[in-house]
């Protein structure tokens, strides 16, 4: 079997966007970020790494974005797609980068052997790691809590910043066993971190059959069976309330999801959300008031913003 290969010359601002659409509008069967700034730095980052320049010096001064099509997929109209949505991510403001898109047949066993070469241990926090489940890791401290992955062809890996961001705020919330459900749930990463650090149930819903798939695969990765899956839009059709909603996904889903909020929380309930790219956190911050809701904490790395949210008081 092939892969149909496509290859995006683009900037840190729309890489999420571009994730996004890929998946969910386009169908990808998986996607990749290459990041110029993470091979460089990797020496220092993980002791384990070992980055040959060579297999650099083609990419882009900040993001080689890649997404995977089955080779049946009509080439020209997926090159049209992205390049209409370079376009309208440019209209909204962001930097897209060179916009150079190329494209090539692989075998799809190429995808799987690149991947694993370039995804490392992540040592998130005190309590958290993501390892892939062909490396090993001993932590430092006994009790840290080791996210098993593998990241396959689904979004979510734990390597980007908004990830990382909504990780570190299901931590802080985690003050207690918690009811939580992971919107747009993904690998199922940021569900199996909340079971890691003590909640008492979670719900990942998604949009896509090939989320549902991986997320179940790494539920078991990490002996994590009672991970609940809804294929869903957000949260429709999702019964009952939550101690913690989690949402890490792009400001203009999150708008669609604002709405939903107050009839699926608890009491008390706490809000995570990430996947904010600085621009349009006052939108964010407009629909979270309109609709009864106030930001505890903002978190910030690079230019994605985390945001802790409750109910306003009475």
């Amino acid at each position: 079997m092939k892969l149909l290969e496509v290859k995006i010359e683009t900037s840190y601002d729309v890489e999420d966007a571009l994730s996004y659409f890929a998946q969910e509008d386009l169908q990808a069967l998986g996607i990749e970020a290459r990041r110029r700034s993470d091979f460089e730095q990797a020496g220092w980052l993980h002791d384990s790494t070992v980055v040959e320049m060579d297999d650099i010096k083609d990419l882009p001064a900040e993001v080689e974005f890649i997404a995977y099509f089955d080779e049946e997929r009509d080439r020209d109209e997926v090159v049209k797609a992205f390049e209409d949505k370079l376009k309208e991510l440019a209209g909204y403001g962001l930097r897209t980068g060179e916009g150079t898109i190329s494209t090539s047949y692989i075998a799809d066993q190429d995808w799987n052997t690149v991947w694993q070469k370039y995804y490392h241990v992540i040592n998130l926090s005190r309590h958290l790691a993501i390892v892939p489940e062909w490396e090993s890791y001993k932590p430092a401290f006994p009790d840290q809590q080791i996210i098993t992955m593998d990241p396959g062809l689904a979004f979510g890996t734990g390597n980007h910043q908004t990830t990382q961001l909504a990780m570190l705020g299901i931590e802080r919330a985690m003050v207690k066993p918690l009811s939580v459900v992971d919107v747009g749930t993904g690998s199922g990463i940021l569900a199996i971190a909340a079971h890691k650090l003590g909640a008492k149930s979670v719900l990942g819903t998604d949009i896509s059959d090939e989320s549902m798939t991986a997320a179940k695969e790494n539920a078991g990765l990490n002996d994590f069976a009672d991970l609940k899956l809804q294929k869903t839009s957000l949260l429709a059709d999702v019964e009952g309330k939550f101690d913690l909603i989690v949402a890490n996904i792009l400001a203009e889903i999150l708008l669609d999801l604002i709405p939903q909020l107050d009839s699926h929380l608890n009491e008390d309930g706490q809000v995570i959300f990430s996947g904010i790219d600085y621009l349009q956190l006052p939108k964010i911050e407009q629909a979270l008031s309109e609709n009864g809701f106030k930001i505890d904490m903002k978190m910030r790395a690079g230019r994605w913003i985390g945001l802790c949210i409750s109910r306003k008081e009475d």
